[in-house]
This record gives C-alpha cells, sequence and structure tokens, in this order.
C-alpha cells in the first residue's frame, strides 16, 4: 500500500472548518469532482464555499451538492451556475458503502475540503459525519480549551 502524503495547504482551494465542529467525523473518503473549465479557474483563485454544502445520492450517482463556485470573472458566455449539482466520481462499491452509511439515522456526507492534487485535479474530500448536539460542541470546546491551557502550563514550568 503507498504512503498518504499529507496535502500541502497551498493546494486546498476551499476549506469547511465548521465540520469538525458541527459533525463527528466518523471516516474520511477522497473523491473526485467533474468541473467545467470556469470552475477549475475559480478554485485556484480560492473562490469557493463550501460551508452549506453536502454530497448525497441523486439519479444513481453521487452528488456534490449546495456548494458554491463563484462565476469566473473573464468567463463570458462560458461561465458556469455557481450552485450548480457538481458530479462526484468514486469508486462504485465505495459509493454503495457511502450509500448504506449514510442512510443510517443521523450521519451524512460532509465535504471537508476541496484541494488539487499532485497531478494537478481537483478533489475532495468526504467526511462521513454523524451531527452533534449543542451539549457535544460545548464539551468538545472545553476539552480543547483545557489542552491548551495544560501545554502552556507545561511550556512554562520546564
Amino acid at each position: 500500500m503507498a504512503k498518504k502524503k499529507k496535502k500541502d495547504v497551498s493546494n486546498i482551494a476551499a476549506q469547511n472548518r465548521k465540520a469538525r465542529h458541527n459533525y463527528y467525523i466518523e471516516d474520511t473518503v477522497e473523491a473526485g469532482i467533474m468541473l467545467t473549465g470556469t470552475e477549475v479557474k475559480s478554485l485556484r483563485a480560492g473562490r469557493a464555499n463550501i460551508i452549506d454544502a453536502y454530497a448525497a445520492e441523486k439519479d444513481g450517482g453521487l452528488y456534490l451538492l449546495n456548494a458554491h463556485i463563484s462565476e469566473f470573472e473573464q468567463g463570458n458566455r462560458f461561465n458556469h451556475a455557481p450552485l450548480r449539482p457538481r458530479k462526484l466520481l468514486v469508486h462504485k462499491k465505495e459509493q454503495q458503502r457511502l450509500f448504506v452509511q449514510t442512510n443510517k439515522k443521523g450521519f451524512t456526507l460532509v465535504p471537508l475540503d476541496i484541494h488539487f492534487n499532485d497531478r494537478g485535479y481537483a478533489k475532495v474530500t468526504l467526511g462521513i459525519g454523524k451531527g452533534k448536539q449543542h451539549y457535544d460542541k460545548r464539551a468538545s470546546e472545553k476539552d480543547r480549551e483545557w489542552k491548551r491551557d495544560q501545554s502552556r502550563l507545561l511550556r512554562d514550568r520546564g
């Protein structure tokens, strides 16, 4: 099995930072995404928003819905619709596994980021997430603050 490479921060086109705050991420999957030319140019410029986006089954395929990729400034009449559904490219077995997991109560497919791989292809990192309740969010924030204070105390002591 090949070694996993760490994503270069400069290759990330859009990121959903609130996803890990709002969901317990059980598993992650990397999927390709079908884009038009003007969408790729807008992504490379960093003009995308996936905070409200989600992935779901539609017409037997996996689609990224509600992701906003702004129109390209020099795109003239060949521009794309900013909120159009975009097909995600995964293997058939992987797609069936995702459908089974999301049919469980409370699970959803949340896009964590859109990035460009080493070959220049746009990829979406999907997380299989279970929604957090308000008290879960408070507890995770409390733990995070305690770890920060703990590291601060250890740093000052030593």
